[in-house]
């Protein structure tokens, strides 16, 4: 999307909230469906869809209805993509990298291990050219997908011991999905791809050894810290994860364009939304997880070096490969390089000073 597309939509959705009656009285009514890979529990994640739904229906009158369905109401949590895909469901709210069993180039729209920031996403996603590449490879599925929230850098997981060298991998049952599961198991672990809701079953039962999930808050109420008290960050496989919204293409097609103006607008603010409430919510989920005896630990300067190696050979087989793939795969890589030289001098020289160097009155 570029940068006039942008403010087009904006433009269109700010015209259709403000004359919303007329809209209503233009336009037909719609009910839609929309299947979330989340529970109800994870409130913010889970959340996006339902702001979503809430504002399209602000917009419009009342004329365009979507309904709200967690995983496992319609359809399990990674039933989705096919959902959409045959036209039973409208649309889904779920991350791309669940089904990189589809195809490795799923995962470029939530994230690939050692990847971009937040921002850094948005940025290639919006301008640099990401989400025509993403809407060009899902055209195969019947799928229109749009930026859908963002937990920005996840932590690392919980685990039942300590991980103090890559030797403690070895054989470590993990539940991580995606490509970040396909890295870790290049080091010995053995990725479990779980739904959320079924993961502290999994721990409490010892199906699995160790899990990730997103951060403190949602990892807060899932209450992994319970059985797993050894906290680890950075998540090195997510350093964001954008969520989507999928919508099948004869749905989309069929829609008013005041509709679609408002679908993107809804979801635009949902991409924003999300991130500014994990950044609200984070550090107080985070002082109650230490009080409550958690132990953080950063991953192991080693072991960060030695899955990132993994990760981009990784990337260099699949691109040999799998020409969806390395498509996507050389617009992200280039503009990688070159949005990461630009924060290295800004954004990186300050967070390091203030993070390093209290000031003296506060």
């Amino acid at each position: 999307m570029d940068k006039r597309r942008f403010l087009q939509v904006g433009a269109a959705a700010t015209a259709a909230a403000v004359s919303a009656p007329a809209l209503a009285q233009a336009n037909p009514n719609v009910r839609w469906r929309l299947a979330s890979s989340f529970p109800k529990s994870l409130d913010t994640i889970y959340g996006g869809a339902e702001v979503l739904s809430k504002r399209l229906a602000a917009i419009t009158g009342g004329k365009f209805q979507i309904s709200v369905h967690a995983a496992g109401e319609l359809m399990p949590a990674f039933g989705v993509v096919d959902a959409v895909q045959g036209g039973s469901i409208e649309c889904s709210h779920t991350a791309s990298y669940y089904f990189v069993g589809k195809n490795k180039a799923f995962g470029f729209e939530t994230t690939l291990p050692f990847g971009l920031t937040q921002r850094q996403q948005n940025a290639w996603i919006y301008y640099g050219g990401g989400l025509q590449l993403v809407r060009d490879f899902l055209r195969d599925f019947n799928i229109v997908s749009f930026p859908g929230g963002n937990t920005g850098v996840q932590m690392g997981g919980w685990f039942k011991k300590e991980i103090r060298s890559l030797a403690d991998l070895k054989g470590l049952k993990m539940r991580i999905p995606g490509i970040g599961g396909e890295v870790m198991a290049r080091m010995g672990a053995v990725p479990q791809q779980i739904a959320g809701g079924d993961i502290y079953p999994a721990l409490e039962k010892g199906t699995i050894d160790a899990a990730e999930w997103v951060g403190p808050h949602d990892d807060e109420k899932l209450g992994f810290y319970k059985i797993a008290p050894h906290y680890y960050y950075p998540g090195w496989w997510e350093s964001n994860s954008m969520y989507s919204f999928y919508v099948n293409t004869k749905a989309w097609d069929a829609l008013p364009k005041e509709y679609q103006a408002a679908f993107e607008a809804a979801a635009a603010e949902v991409n924003i939304d999300m991130m500014a409430e994990y950044d609200f919510k984070n550090p107080q989920a985070l002082r109650r997880l230490v009080g409550n005896g958690v132990k953080l630990h950063a991953y192991s300067t080693e072991l960060m070096k030695a899955a990132q190696d993994a990760a981009f050979d990784l990337y260099a087989e699949e691109s040999e490969k799998n020409p969806a793939f390395k498509k996507l795969y050389e617009s992200w890589s280039k503009f990688r390089g070159e949005v990461m030289l630009w924060h290295r001098f800004a954004e990186h020289t300050y967070s390091s000073f203030v993070y390093n160097n209290a000031p003296k009155r506060t």
